[in-house]
């Protein structure tokens, strides 16, 4: 395993029992059986391992909807897109809840960052809203994305603070069912095109090479040669020399997609060639 992701694998296993204020990097490096130094060569500090995780949850989530959204059957897309949501809230409920008690981590950079991920999660809902409905809701397309992202996180409180064991099954039928209510029923519409546009104008969602670049070298770090790895190295040359065909190209994301350090690098790329 990377030794980047060895450290939040454990640490992220400390912070759900004690919490991020009583944790120190002494019990991290213990727990991860290695110095301060091997774990200084990683992180600055504390908090940014902690900034890392918490993006590193975010990132998974983003991936996660981008695939479904760009692959499922439109039969099953908005209960695959509700059932993503919620079954990730269970995986990481404790973390969430610390982050929630433990105010003080809401640094301004974290917040950029949330609010960034925010975006391109906007983005995924939009495509997936105009897959669905198509014309049929260009009007209140806007209206149907924040009534969706309300969906995604209206129940939530009863997995974060009440510990309910909610039928994930019948939610996502149930939010499905009233999103498709909504969609065909909307009448009057608040937020225009105009309107959102503005909403977003301080955020920048293009994807760069520069920026998949630096993701498939992160990605590469300290792994073991593998078809992976060398997937990961080929895709980094073609972003440099574009000489594959698009099919090749999808061809070594696929031989990517299911390694569990490769879920960015994987959405990054589906994004920047707009597969």
């Amino acid at each position: 395993m990377v030794k980047k992701q060895l450290i939040m694998e454990k640490a992220s296993e400390l912070f759900a029992k004690q919490g991020f204020k009583s944790t120190s990097v002494q019990q991290i490096t213990e727990h991860c059986g290695m110095s301060k130094g091997a774990f200084y060569l990683s992180f600055n500090s504390k908090d940014e391992l902690i900034l890392a995780l918490i993006e590193q949850y975010i990132r998974q989530a983003t991936a996660n909807f981008d695939y479904i959204v760009n692959n499922v059957n439109k039969e099953r897309l908005l209960y695959d897109f509700y059932q993503e949501t919620y079954h990730f809230f269970y995986k990481h409920a404790n973390i969430a809840k610390i982050i929630i008690r433990e105010t003080q981590y809401f640094s301004e950079e974290l917040i950029n960052k949330i609010r960034y991920y925010d975006r391109l999660n906007e983005k995924i809902i939009i495509t997936m809203i105009e897959r669905l409905y198509g014309d049929t809701v260009k009007d209140s397309k806007f209206d149907l994305l924040y009534c969706i992202k309300n969906f995604m996180t209206m129940y939530a409180d009863l997995i974060l603070f009440d510990n309910m064991e909610l039928d994930i099954d019948i939610l996502s039928r149930s939010l499905a069912e009233k999103t498709n209510l909504l969609a065909n029923n909307i009448t009057i519409s608040f937020i225009t095109e105009k309107q959102f546009e503005l909403l977003n104008y301080k955020i920048d969602v293009e994807i760069t090479k520069e920026e998949v670049i630096d993701v498939l070298e992160q990605s590469m770090e300290e792994m073991e040669e593998s078809i992976v790895k060398e997937s990961l190295m080929l895709l980094k040359q073609n972003l440099h020399e574009d000489k594959f065909s698009i099919a090749i190209v999808k061809g070594l994301i696929e031989n990517i997609r299911n390694h569990p350090d490769c879920e960015w690098s994987t959405y990054l790329l589906r994004m920047y060639y707009q597969l």
